[in-house]
């Protein structure tokens, strides 16, 4: 019987050389869902991509993708699971020598084998979703940043893949392209019945468009719920987070001894 949660991350410990980055995370997201993985600046938020991906292995605990053992497949099984995943890179990554056309096409080309008008109705189908198939000629450097964010999530479903990952798919963005892009998540994750990842640091966006939020902090999962849950958490590091507050669990100032003692002034303690 095949299970709800596409992806499944249970006990996962990870680390760079001595500097231990995840701790513990317990994490799965449902067929159908957008899932929000938010969490302050080096909190490991990205490194659970590349794990879910292939990337890099965990030193304990499990990662499971539509059932299968990401860490345990072998070169071409991670290959064939990767065809069923789609990425959006923060800022889009286009390949900037080849047309709006050709960037969403390359995965076709290279992985299909489709002749060249099935490819060119899928890549209009494509640019259509994302309400850019008039765009089909332009050059990377044509787009707004919006355009190119839209292009490249076109990109990432060329494939009709059971899951995309979004890594901060809303940063640098105007706030009608922001919204556009959200909607276009929400949307798209409907309408193809896909599995939504989102990393992001845009709390009041992702709120409006997630089915669940996991927050992160210091390699643990420290809070998660709905966006409801979420937004009337009283857990200090969530409301710190959610409404943007300078004060709080994370501290404006980085660690360091007292300020009278930098000075030359003496009689401070450790700040």
């Amino acid at each position: 019987m095949q299970s709800d949660n596409l992806v499944e991350i249970a006990g996962v410990a990870f680390g760079y050389g001595a500097r231990p980055v995840l701790k513990g995370i317990n994490l799965t997201a449902r067929r159908g869902q957008v899932v929000a993985i938010m969490g302050s600046s080096g909190c490991g938020k990205t490194t659970l991509l590349r794990l879910i991906g292939g990337q890099i292995k965990p030193g304990q605990g499990t990662v499971r993708v539509a059932g299968e053992s990401v860490a345990e497949l072998d070169q071409n099984g991670l290959y064939r699971l990767r065809r069923k995943m789609g990425m959006l890179f923060q800022f889009g990554a286009l390949f900037t020598d080849m047309s709006v056309f050709d960037n969403v096409a390359f995965q076709l080309r290279e992985h299909t084998d489709l002749p060249e008008d099935a490819i060119r109705d899928l890549v209009l189908m494509k640019l259509n979703a994302v309400g850019l198939r008039g765009a089909a000629q332009l050059m990377p450097a044509e787009l707004s940043g919006g355009m190119a964010r839209r292009v490249a999530l076109a990109r990432a479903i060329a494939l009709d893949p059971m899951l995309v990952m979004y890594d901060e798919p809303f940063a640098g963005l105007d706030p009608i392209s922001l919204g556009v892009t959200g909607n276009l998540i929400r949307r798209l994750t409907d309408t193809l019945g896909l599995t939504s990842l989102v990393v992001t640091h845009d709390v009041q966006e992702s709120l409006k468009i997630v089915d669940y939020v996991y927050f992160v902090s210091d390699g643990v999962i420290v809070a998660e719920g709905t966006a409801d849950e979420i937004r009337a958490s009283d857990l200090p590091y969530v409301h710190q987070f959610v409404h943007g507050e300078a004060d709080g669990p994370v501290p404006f100032h980085y660690p360091a001894r007292a300020y009278a003692d930098d000075l030359g002034l003496g009689g401070g303690r450790n700040a």
